[in-house]
Formats: structure tokens, sequence, C-alpha cells
């Protein structure tokens, strides 16, 4: 493995190492995994533009409204609120 650090020799054990790139997949995971599977955005067609940024950020409102109101699978949390498309993403969000 190849890394970049602006530690210093005594601060990058290789067990500080290790947590640092724990951590960093941790992140990775947490984020990115959920926005492929669920939302597919790997194998999403939008490529020009600023499309990408915007469907990442509408992405990433999706995942992070339905984690602050306790769904921890998001996947299920899309299909929760999907049942009532006109009124449960807009309660989630606070509109009336």
């Amino acid at each position: 493995m190849y890394a970049i650090t602006d530690l210093t020799s005594r601060q990058a054990s290789p067990q500080r190492l290790g947590q640092l790139v724990r951590s960093q997949w941790t992140i990775e995971n947490r984020l990115h995994f959920v926005r492929d599977t669920t939302f597919g955005e790997d194998a999403s067609k939008i490529r020009t533009g600023h499309g990408p940024e915007n469907m990442a950020t509408l992405r990433n409102l999706a995942i992070n409204t339905l984690r602050q109101h306790g769904h921890r699978n998001i996947a299920a949390g899309l299909r929760h609120v999907s049942y009532d498309p006109f009124n449960r993403p807009l309660d989630l969000l606070n509109i009336p």
C-alpha cells in the first residue's frame, strides 16, 4: 500500500497508519457504498455539466435526511417514504 502523509516518522507508526486507513474506509463505505448500491451511482449515465454534482448532492440530501430520522438502512428508508410519495418526503424535510 502507498500513502502520503504529513505525519513525522515518530507519529506514523504502523498502528497509527492502519487506524487512519481504516477510518478512511469507514467514510468510504458509509457514504459511497450506499450511493452506489442503493442509488446505482456508478452506473449513472449523467456525465456532463453539473449534472453529476447535482445528483450527488440530492443523493446525499436523501441519505442524510433518512439517517437524521432514524433510518439506518437507507434502501428500507427509501421504500418507506415511497409508499406515500407526495407527503412523507416532505414530512421528513418539515415542509407542510
